[in-house]
């Protein structure tokens, strides 16, 4: 926790100042502990926290009283959406002094606008709705995330969420147009313009998406819509290598051109787990593959079109030798069937047992050496360790996860594994920092990862995320404890 924030602040309030707490804002005040619960464990279940308490504001203004009644006091405030993360960066810590702000009824879609081509929403509203509210209209909404019916806008825009589409559309920050912010002072900023040019000055909604709550709260934003495509067609390819699903990457961008969507990896592994703990699921291909890519266009033209395009891109794959295989989904079912064999790996994963996670960035072109010579690192210092590896090929991001040996089960087992953890991290974090990545690619760094993170930073970029930070929070209440470490 930052210093500045708990060096003034009393252990605990008398009950008459958290009473005027609840006189200050509209909306639910949660004070005991049992309904508090689901709002103090991060998703993942890795980090419990305690909480002063928890409020529920009903609107923009009650979210800007609770801020300056925190903001008065010193207290930390800890903004928090869905509770989808994976960095823990919406759990209080174990101090009992966090006033943890929940956003979760801000949940109105203000307006559509169709020639413009945007949505304005509140921070409260799940992913699902909103993609649901732009089709309504006729639009689409290309953010997607499996976690997408509880996971909210507000919580996408802090962590700067990235998905299967990235490729085509982006990542969060990419489809944001505006904001409107609860400035740590408890100001309202609305931002909420609207605009694809403005060069005004500086890009203040930059510096609030992907900040983690550590500057502001988000409390709506105005986000890009696009017109539906005319077909949406999904394939699987079998290739031997990292390297080889490159080559259909570059062939893909060729033939394809901007209609290509997504570009998944997947190794050979993840569909051996996903089957055995999803019995529907089946794989792709009679003949196993060390790796599988899945891939997605959207095109603007015909359903038809879209076929011949793909179809005429394995022709020339396999006639190249790059894909050995490969299967058109030639139905809606099809193709959710083949999403799911990428969707269930994470899930399949945790039934597996104990599991230590890696959300990495590369660049694209580096991909194939880093998985070649990484997994030979981590395979020789660890024997007998199995190489969880799937992502988003086509953007550079993987899920470069790692379980133990095979029948390395029960408690003692887990804990030996989980020991391993600090070892296994760096020896693959300093491989992504030598192939000039990032050790968060779409997760954020929350808890995490903030002490890690700050091994790789320059001391002069660490300078001047502080000087950020102590500019927009010069009280250092806004959600301590996270993306920065100590100074």
């Amino acid at each position: 926790m930052d210093t500045q924030a708990s060096s003034s602040a009393p252990a605990a309030l008398p009950p008459a100042d958290l009473e005027s707490l609840r006189a200050a804002f509209s909306g639910r005040l949660i004070t005991d502990p049992a309904d508090q619960e689901p709002f103090l464990i991060d998703w993942r279940r890795r980090y419990r926290g305690r909480a002063l308490a928890v409020a529920v504001p009903d609107s923009v203004d009650d979210v800007a009283a609770v801020v300056r009644w925190c903001a008065e006091r010193r207290l930390p405030i800890v903004p928090q959406g869905g509770n989808t993360g994976m960095s823990g960066a919406a759990t209080p810590d174990d101090s009992g002094r966090a006033v943890v702000l929940s956003l979760a009824k801000l949940t109105k879609v203000r307006s559509i606008d169709t020639i413009n081509n945007s949505i304005t929403v509140e921070a409260g509203c799940t992913l699902d709705s909103v993609r649901e509210a732009a089709a309504a209209a006729g639009r689409l909404f290309p953010l997607s995330l499996p976690s997408g019916g509880s996971c909210t806008i507000g919580g996408n825009l802090s962590t700067n969420a990235g998905g299967t589409a990235v490729l085509r559309y982006g990542n969060t920050r990419e489809l944001c147009l505006g904001l409107e912010v609860v400035t740590a002072e408890g100001e309202v900023w609305d931002g909420l313009r609207g605009l694809r040019k403005d060069n005004t000055g500086y890009d203040l909604r930059d510096l609030y998406v992907g900040s983690e709550g550590t500057l502001g709260v988000i409390t709506a934003a105005t986000m890009k819509l696009y017109p539906q495509p005319a077909a949406q067609i999904t394939a699987i390819a079998a290739v031997a290598d990292p390297h080889a699903a490159l080559k259909l990457l570059e062939m893909a961008q060729g033939k394809l051109g901007s209609s290509l969507t997504a570009f998944e990896l997947i190794a050979d592994l993840c569909l051996d787990l996903v089957v055995r703990y999803f019995p529907d699921c089946q794989k792709p291909f009679r003949e196993a593959s060390p790796y599988v890519v899945l891939m997605e266009t959207s095109d603007s033209e015909s359903e038809a079109h879209a076929n011949a395009s793909f179809e005429s891109l394995m022709e020339a794959a396999i006639e190249a030798g790059v894909v050995t295989d490969a299967v058109v989904a030639q139905s809606l079912a099809q193709s959710q069937a083949m999403w799911k064999l990428r969707e269930f790996v994470s899930e399949a994963q945790s039934a597996e047992g104990k599991n230590i996670k890696h959300d990495i960035s590369v660049p694209i072109s580096d991909i194939g050496r880093f998985i070649e010579e990484t997994n030979a690192l981590v395979e020789q210092a660890f024997p007998g360790i199995r190489m969880v590896v799937f992502g988003h090929l086509g953007d550079g991001n993987l899920h470069y996860n790692v379980s133990p040996p095979v029948g390395r089960t029960g408690a003692e087992h887990e804990a030996w594994f989980l020991g391993l953890q600090p070892a296994i991290n760096l020896l693959v974090h300093d491989a992504v920092a030598a192939a000039n990545g990032s050790i968060s690619a779409e997760h954020g760094l929350g808890q995490l990862r903030r002490d890690e993170a700050a091994r790789y930073k320059s001391p002069v970029e660490k300078a001047l995320m502080w000087r950020v930070k102590r500019a927009l929070d010069p009280l250092g209440i806004m959600n301590p404890g996270k993306v920065l470490a100590e100074d």
